[in-house]
């Protein structure tokens, strides 16, 4: 259900760590606004290893949108950048399996890393970068616009209790069978767009 009266106009997807525009859930988002809503501005950014660049390039993107009819969906670390863009904003956000600790949980993934939707494009993934993390999540927690996320109970990177727990205010969609890819994100992109007030 939609908490908010306000049409999107302008959307930006925040993919996770390792990912990128030609994942699943972010391919099924586009396919359904250009079908749908063809009059929404979609962004779908392939983000920089440092959250630093990342957070730079996200505000360059969104430099010049309508704050009020604004939103943003992130998965997984996209998530939690998600969270962040919200902050900055006051923006309508989606968390899908957000990532709530990851100076904790990407620790333990510093060096070289392969992309996974195209295996052959590497990156490393510096130490620095747990730092530049810890300052987007000191921030602040909580998001002054309307939250929704979806966590699945049977994510196997991240513990859906630690989701539920960091985001007590948003409109909770829990998924007894849902894994962390959501892999059956298209049976809840309808639930999404009418949350963005796009049914």
């Amino acid at each position: 259900m939609a908490m908010h009266a306000v049409q999107t106009t302008h959307l930006l997807y925040l993919h996770g760590f390792r990912s990128s525009p030609a994942s699943g859930k972010a391919r099924l988002m586009a396919q359904a606004l250009a079908q749908r809503h063809p009059q929404v501005h979609w962004c779908c950014p392939q983000l920089p290893p440092s959250p630093r660049q990342a957070a730079h390039d996200m505000l360059r993107l969104i430099g010049d949108w309508p704050r009020d009819t604004m939103a943003v969906v992130g998965s997984s670390l996209g998530g939690f950048y998600a969270s962040w863009v919200a902050r900055q904003t006051g923006c309508p956000s989606v968390l899908l399996n957000p990532a709530v600790f990851p100076t904790r949980d990407l620790a333990k993934h510093i060096g070289e890393q392969s992309q996974w939707h195209a295996p052959h494009e590497r990156f490393y993934f510096q130490e620095s970068y747990i730092a530049e993390l810890q300052a987007m999540a000191s921030e602040g927690t909580h998001a002054p616009g309307p939250e929704m996320a979806l966590i699945s109970q049977r994510d196997e990177v991240l513990d859906w209790r630690e989701m539920q727990a960091r985001y007590p205010k948003a409109t909770r969609i829990l998924l007894p069978e849902g894994d962390h890819a959501i892999s059956d994100f298209a049976l809840h992109v309808d639930g999404v767009l009418g949350f963005l007030e796009l049914v």
